[in-house]
């Protein structure tokens, strides 16, 4: 008796722990970690958007070295809201070319970047950015 009862309790911790294996390996909803350049510009007070912005493009959530120059493109032709952003201190990058590493929030009519890093890579945005 001792013996079933033993094997009745590891079968059912296997059985069990299988079924939290499975339940843990779909993902819900699943947002990715993208990279966007663009100009960084204050629509209307406290609404923040990204403009002439690039392409997302899958990344990791740390900003670069401060001390490795920029290389790769600067603008591009998309507008993104950005928001997250109250520990990053935008109002001192507004009108300034910045690398965003964020979530990418695809959304209609503009998908939105909750903000993980910011890095200035241009001191001002050209005039087609703003």
């Amino acid at each position: 008796m001792k013996h079933y009862c033993t094997i009745i309790s590891i079968t059912s911790f296997a059985i069990i722990s299988s079924l939290f294996t499975v339940s843990a390996q779909v993902p819900a909803g699943k947002v990715d970690i993208v990279a966007v350049t663009g100009c960084v510009v204050e629509k209307e007070s406290g609404k923040w958007v990204l403009t002439a912005a690039t392409d997302p493009k899958p990344s990791i959530a740390n900003g670069p070295p401060s001390d490795e120059p920029f290389e790769g493109p600067m603008n591009g032709k998309n507008t993104f809201d950005i928001i997250g952003f109250s520990e990053f201190g935008l109002p001192a990058l507004k009108n300034k070319t910045v690398l965003i590493k964020a979530l990418f929030i695809e959304a209609t009519p503009v998908s939105r970047l909750n903000l993980t890093s910011v890095t200035e890579v241009a001191p001002a945005c050209t005039s087609s950015e703003k």
